[in-house]
């Protein structure tokens, strides 16, 4: 992806009615109503990110095991890793309710600049959740196609 469709695609973001605000928000309640109202919709964002990162550290997982005999990406305890996914999604609604508690500061100290601040940090926030969120899957899902092309090249042996 080129630098300016990256931009263009990130710009595309912050116009949408998810992202940005049709009228200036007026009092505290409001400010925080626009971004609870957007809490759902980040959550299936993320929540769908984090599936993915699942299914591909799970099938990674299954693969090193049954093709290699490898517990590569497989977790110790299901349950270790069910309570690691509860943790990731509180946290990531905390890091999410920073955003209107940030905005309430901004518009004490910054009036004027409340509104463009809202669309930049929701947008930003989502897109960096996001992709924090598909981290696992593409370190693990790298990690996992090199190890079988070292195996099918016979570079890595079975142990």
């Amino acid at each position: 992806m080129t630098n300016w469709s990256r931009k263009h695609a990130f710009a595309r973001l912050r116009t949408s009615s998810l992202c940005r605000s049709d009228a200036p928000l007026a009092s505290a309640w409001a400010t925080i109503g626009w971004w609870e109202a957007r809490r759902i919709p980040f959550n299936l964002i993320v929540g769908s990110a984090g599936i993915l990162s699942c299914v591909v550290v799970g099938i990674v997982g299954l693969g090193s095991y049954f093709l290699f005999d490898s517990d590569f990406g497989l977790p110790g305890s299901p349950f270790l890793s069910l309570m690691a996914v509860m943790i990731y999604a509180v946290m990531a609604n905390v890091c999410f309710t920073f955003g209107w508690i940030a905005e309430l500061g901004v518009r004490k100290a910054w009036p004027a600049e409340v509104d463009r601040f809202a669309t930049l940090s929701f947008s930003l926030g989502l897109v960096f959740s996001t992709l924090l969120t598909l981290t696992p899957a593409a370190v693990v899902g790298m990690t996992g196609i090199f190890g079988l092309l070292g195996h099918l090249i016979g570079v890595i042996h079975k142990t």
